[in-house]
């Protein structure tokens, strides 16, 4: 399927080449990779990363990281997502999405049959902890390749469940329609808040089996990474028009971890790397020099904290 990526302007780079993050509403037809490499040309380096692929047919939140602020990206790729879908019962495609070759369609007695109960009651079950197998056109490497490289050359491809946490399936609306050719399909709006490395495309699949319809995906939108929302994204168009960061690398780490302030001589031991006593705070968590600078993300274990990642400069003391 040949994609257009969107007309995006490029004026002369000026994003700051300082550390922050970049919250981008990413547009439908670009891959991750495109966002990031459009980003480096505005900022005018290479040291730009992301948090969390989003496919080429998905938007919404895509967070980038600029120079010291890709440090943060390892513990913001784990956080909690979500996303608002529109899922298609009453077919199946090779890559549980509507990008995908059409494998089966299903008798419209039988999608008849299924009632707006049923769909409630499927999504509850696929609510709370799961073992989920994957969609086995993604990324995923099965003996040193990409799942979706050897699924495209026509191999068979088998993905080995792995567990991921639905908090929350909800269904919004539920639409009986028909595609193009005129069968009957039922297409559903839904919210999902879920844990990293959760396909909702397996998710409509999985569904649309246990309804006895089958089911892909149409249509997903990222509306939340961790702390991160849609309020402070900003499109590639807005980005190129006038370059700047969502949020400077202090403000980013306060607003995605717990937050401890210290005195300047432990912030001087942390700043070069080396632990400070505990303060009993659980999980990772980020620590502050006494000017609101960040030091380090720490993490504690036999009356130490020490530091997971150092996010001050070389040069700080």
């Amino acid at each position: 399927m040949t994609r257009t990526k969107p007309d995006v302007p490029s004026p002369d780079p000026s994003l700051p080449t300082v550390s922050g993050l970049v919250v981008v509403d990413k547009p439908a037809g670009w891959t991750s990779h495109d966002v990031v490499a459009r980003l480096r040309r505005l900022a005018g380096t290479r040291k730009v990363g992301h948090a969390g692929t989003l496919d080429p047919m998905a938007t919404g939140v895509l967070i980038a990281g600029i120079d010291r602020a890709t440090r943060l990206l390892t513990w913001i790729v784990g956080q909690d997502k979500t996303y608002a879908a529109t899922i298609r019962w009453g077919q199946t495609t090779v890559t549980d999405d509507g990008e995908g070759e059409l494998l089966a369609v299903a008798d419209p007695d039988a999608v008849a049959a299924v009632d707006d109960d049923a769909v409630a009651a499927g999504a509850a079950r696929l609510t709370g902890p799961l073992q989920q197998v994957p969609a086995k056109v993604s990324a995923i490497k099965v003996d040193g390749r990409r799942a979706y490289a050897q699924v495209r050359a026509g191999q068979e491809v088998e993905l080995a469940a792995r567990p991921v946490t639905v908090s929350a399936f909800d269904v919004h609306r539920i639409v009986r329609t028909a595609d193009d050719a005129g069968r009957p399909v039922l297409d559903v709006d839904v919210t999902v808040t879920c844990s990293s490395g959760t396909y909702v495309r397996a998710l409509a699949r999985d569904l649309g089996a246990d309804l006895g319809v089958g089911g892909h995906l149409t249509a997903l939108r990222r509306t939340r990474v961790g702390p991160f929302g849609l309020e402070p994204a900003r499109t590639l168009e807005q980005l190129a028009a006038a370059p700047r960061l969502s949020l400077s690398l202090d403000e980013a780490v306060a607003a995605a971890f717990p937050r401890r302030d210290v005195a300047p001589a432990l912030a001087t031991d942390l700043a070069h790397g080396r632990p400070i006593p505990a303060a009993g705070v659980a999980g990772t968590y980020g620590v502050f020099a006494p000017d609101g600078r960040v030091l380090a993300l720490v993490r504690e274990h036999d009356e130490l904290a020490r530091a997971a990642v150092v996010l001050a400069p070389a040069n700080q003391n």
